[in-house]
C-alpha cells in the first residue's frame, strides 16, 4: 500500500461511520455495552462522532503534512489499548496504520469489540490492511511499544519494554478554569467536559480552580438538566457510596443530588465527585496549573481566554493533531 492508498481507506472509514443507521449504531452500542456497562449509546455514538471528524480528509492530510511517511521501513508496533471510554485507542490505531507500520494491538476486556469492528471496517475497504492487523495478547514479536496505563502499569511496561523503542503514558487527567463571570451557557459547556463518559477519560475535567468564595450555584443550575446520570445504575451506585463517605467523615461538600463537589488538593476525582481549589491571583493560578502539568492533559476556560487552554466543551474532541500526553506520536513511528 501507498500513503495514498491508506488516506484514501481511513477518509472512506469515516465516511461509512457517519453513515451508520441509528440501528447499526445502537447494535454496536449494545454489544459494546455487554462487555463494558459504561458504554452506553450515547457516549459510543460521540466517540464514533469524534473519530468520524478526526478522519475527515482534509484534517488527515493536514496532520500528515509535515511527516515523511513515505521512507518508513514497517515495524512490528505494539499497542496496549485502554479501555475506560469506547474506543480511546483509536488515534493510536489510526497512527500506526496510516505510517506504514504492522499494528499489534492488545485490547482492554473492556474495549474489545468497537476496535476489532473498525478493524474490519477498514479490511473491508482496503484488503491490504488484513496483513498489517493482529490482535495478540502478548507482544514479544514487537519492535516498538505504544502503551497506556495507569501510573503503576506504567512503572511495570518502562521495565518489561525498556530494550524497545516506546511510548508509556501514565495517569493524567484535565482541569477547568472558573472566574465567576461565566454565562450559563458557558457552564453548560463545562459540564460536558465534565460528565461526558461519566468523567472516566483523561480528557475529562476532574478539578476545577476558582477564586475564594466562589459559590456553584449557576454551575449547579446550568447542569441540572443532567441529573439523569442517575439512571445508570454503576453511576448511582458511585455517587452513593462517595456522599456516604463525605457523611460519615464530615467532610465539607456540595451536593445538587447527582453530583458532589468537594475541596482537595487531589487532582483525579471519584465517578460522580468534581474536585475543586482556590486562586488569588492570575499569577498564583498560573503557578498551582504549572506544579501539575505533568498530571494534566488539557485545560479548559470560557472560550479559551487562559493561554495553553481550550474553551469549554472542547476537552472530548480532540483534532487528530492533538497527542495525548503531548508526545508526538507519528514522529516516533516515522523514527522506527
Amino acid at each position: 500500500m501507498t500513503l495514498e492508498n491508506r488516506i484514501e481507506a481511513f477518509v472512506e472509514l469515516g465516511k461509512q461511520l457517519q453513515n451508520l443507521t441509528p440501528e447499526e449504531r445502537q447494535a454496536l452500542a449494545f454489544s459494546a455495552a455487554s462487555r463494558n456497562p459504561w458504554f452506553t449509546e450515547e457516549n459510543v455514538t460521540c466517540a464514533l462522532s469524534g473519530i468520524v471528524t478526526m478522519l475527515q480528509e482534509q484534517y488527515l492530510r493536514e496532520w500528515l503534512y509535515p511527516y515523511h511517511l513515505k521512507q518508513v521501513t514497517p515495524k512490528k508496533v505494539g499497542v496496549v489499548m485502554a479501555g475506560n471510554i469506547p474506543m480511546v485507542g483509536f488515534h493510536d490505531f489510526l497512527a500506526v496504520l496510516i505510517s506504514g507500520h504492522h499494528l499489534l494491538a492488545k485490547l482492554s476486556s473492556s474495549d474489545d469489540i468497537l476496535v476489532k469492528r473498525l478493524a474490519n471496517m477498514l479490511i473491508g475497504i482496503e484488503p491490504a490492511f488484513g496483513s498489517h492487523i493482529e490482535f495478540v495478547e502478548l507482544l514479544k514479536e514487537a519492535d516498538a511499544i505504544i502503551a497506556t496505563g495507569s501510573d503503576n502499569t506504567a512503572r511495570y511496561f518502562e521495565y518489561y519494554f525498556a530494550k524497545r523503542p516506546h511510548i508509556i503514558r501514565k495517569n493524567r487527567t484535565s482541569i477547568g478554569v472558573l472566574t465567576g463571570h461565566e454565562e450559563a451557557d458557558d457552564l453548560k459547556a463545562l459540564g460536558e467536559d465534565v460528565f461526558r463518559y461519566y468523567g472516566l477519560g483523561c480528557r475529562n475535567v476532574s478539578k476545577v480552580f476558582v477564586p475564594e468564595g466562589y459559590i456553584f450555584d449557576k454551575f449547579f443550575e446550568a447542569n441540572q438538566h443532567r441529573e439523569n446520570l442517575l439512571d445508570h445504575h454503576k453511576y448511582q451506585n458511585n455517587y452513593d457510596y462517595n456522599k456516604s463517605i463525605l457523611l460519615v467523615n464530615r467532610v465539607p461538600h456540595f451536593d445538587n443530588g447527582f453530583m458532589l463537589v468537594q475541596q482537595s488538593n487531589n487532582l483525579v476525582s471519584p465517578i460522580s465527585v468534581l474536585f475543586y481549589d482556590t486562586f488569588t491571583s492570575l499569577s498564583d493560578l498560573r503557578q498551582k496549573l504549572a506544579e501539575v502539568k505533568d498530571k494534566t492533559q488539557v485545560v479548559v476556560s470560557a472560550h479559551g481566554w487562559l493561554e495553553s487552554s481550550i474553551p469549554f466543551g472542547e476537552a472530548q474532541n480532540p483534532m487528530v493533531w492533538d497527542y495525548a500526553d503531548g508526545v508526538d506520536t507519528l514522529a516516533f513511528l516515522q523514527r522506527l
